[in-house]
């Protein structure tokens, strides 16, 4: 599904400085420069319009979140969010998950979210899922020694994909679930996910906590992704 364009793009995200990192591959290995008190720093990957994103910044006072979005339309609501609500831990970056170890320095990151990515269905499209080995393998380089990736999908085939990708990069999965709100809510929703809920949709969730991290000279490549996927055949995060 594509998103809606928002009317003045651009200006609204210029009056958004106060949050948007611009240049945020000048931070690597400073981030915590922004939040010196912050006991962990933590990474949304694809925060759209960021109702997880301030909920859980504004729940975790004494941690600092960076939400990542590369659709502006999306990212711009987030923001503003962010700034309306008054948020003083959480960031904004413009950007791609693609390019995760030239933003964040060598185990410099705590944690990682994940949630609702595009699902790709398609077999061919395999390479562009978040959880595909080869970003995997990006996100356990910037992720601390025992650094943790939490991981919400509606999607029941990518989720058993990404169970099968999270071993076989050696992660060890803890508290996975297939229906995550079956007795009820739990944890922090994304719009997405409470649309779900109301529905009847069982969400599936797992915590992934890294295993062999490569080395620090051993960055891994970046994925190699066909320019034309032909279709957009996943949906935004809202």
């Amino acid at each position: 599904m594509r998103m809606r364009r928002r009317p003045n793009c651009r200006p609204r995200m210029e009056r958004c400085d106060a949050v948007w990192i611009r240049e945020p591959e000048q931070l690597q290995n400073k981030w915590r420069s922004l939040m010196p008190e912050a006991k962990e720093l933590h990474v949304e990957v694809g925060c759209g319009k960021g109702k997880f994103t301030v909920e859980t910044a504004k729940e975790n006072p004494d941690v600092l979140l960076i939400a990542i979005e590369k659709v502006p339309d999306a990212l711009v609501v987030a923001m503003e969010m962010a700034i309306r609500e008054n948020v003083k831990n959480v960031f904004f970056i413009s950007g791609d998950a693609m390019n995760l170890c030239d933003i964040f320095g060598y185990g410099e990151v705590d944690r990682i979210y994940l949630n609702f990515c595009d699902p790709w269905p398609r077999k061919k499209n395999a390479k562009r899922r978040l959880t595909y080995h080869t970003f995997l393998r990006r996100y356990a380089w910037v992720l601390k020694e025992q650094g943790q990736i939490h991981f919400k999908t509606d999607n029941a085939n990518l989720f058993e994909f990404s169970l099968e990708e999270f071993e076989a990069t050696d992660y060890t999965l803890y508290h996975v679930t297939r229906d995550l709100h079956k007795d009820g809510p739990v944890g922090i929703m994304t719009g997405y996910e409470e649309r779900f809920y109301e529905l009847g949709t069982p969400i599936n969730r797992c915590e992934a906590v890294v295993g062999q991290r490569p080395a620090e000279d051993d960055i891994p490549p970046v994925p190699r992704i066909p320019d034309d996927p032909e279709e957009d055949d996943g949906e935004a995060e809202e």
